[in-house]
């Protein structure tokens, strides 16, 4: 098999993993997907809906010699951006300042993003190249959400060379606890209601 990628899935199903997937069988099936529709490799609506709505993601890297890391990344919806078809950015806020994913990114630009949807079992996987901006504080500050008590370091521009998803199947079904909280008080609001009026329909009958 030739190392040059022919089709976007080629970021992921390296000779070795085509390999693997012919001797366990599913090979077939994976080359008629690639044959096809394959793996997108711009942002579409269906996926500019999706990121609109992340709050936490992981940032897949690995140095130079191949060693992986992930780091989570988190804030307010919508605070991954897209800037155009190929290109996500977000501001990267200050943490521990261990600097892994950076020293990462600065030998080896080959990066991830792992999005999970615990609450509609959805994860997109984003495969592509990242790098670090440190100077470009108007880029810096058009990517800070508004009112975040977060304190910005950097920009991480992301390119993206393919995406896919994947079926629900083991993603066990979370809540945002927020919004857990909403439905627990839009239900004790409608109990209330019927309570009340109830307690007037009662009252009403009493007097009858």
């Amino acid at each position: 098999m030739s190392d040059v990628p022919i089709y976007p899935s080629d970021v992921a199903f390296t000779p070795a993993v085509k390999a693997v997937q012919a001797r366990k069988g599913s090979r077939e099936a994976y080359a008629r997907v690639e044959q096809g529709a394959g793996w997108r490799t711009e942002v579409d609506a269906d996926l500019a809906a999706f990121l609109g709505a992340v709050d936490s993601f992981y940032l897949a890297t690995a140095s130079a010699d191949g060693q992986p890391y992930i780091q989570h990344r988190g804030g307010p919806k919508g605070f991954l951006k897209i800037l155009d078809k190929t290109t996500l950015a977000f501001a990267d806020y200050r943490g521990n300042r261990q600097y892994i994913t950076q020293g990462n990114l600065g030998e080896n630009p080959k990066a991830q993003i792992f999005v999970m949807d615990y609450a509609h079992r959805r994860r997109v996987k984003i495969w592509g190249d990242a790098r670090v901006v440190d100077d470009d504080p108007a880029l810096l500050t058009s990517l800070m959400p508004a009112g975040y008590k977060a304190k910005p370091e950097q920009v991480i521009l992301f390119t993206i060379s393919a995406w896919d998803t994947n079926c629900p199947q083991h993603i066990p079904q979370k809540f945002d606890a927020a919004d857990v909280a909403a439905a627990l008080a839009a239900r004790d609001a409608r109990i209330a209601e019927l309570e009340a009026e109830l307690v007037s329909k009662t009252a009403v009958s009493a007097n009858s």
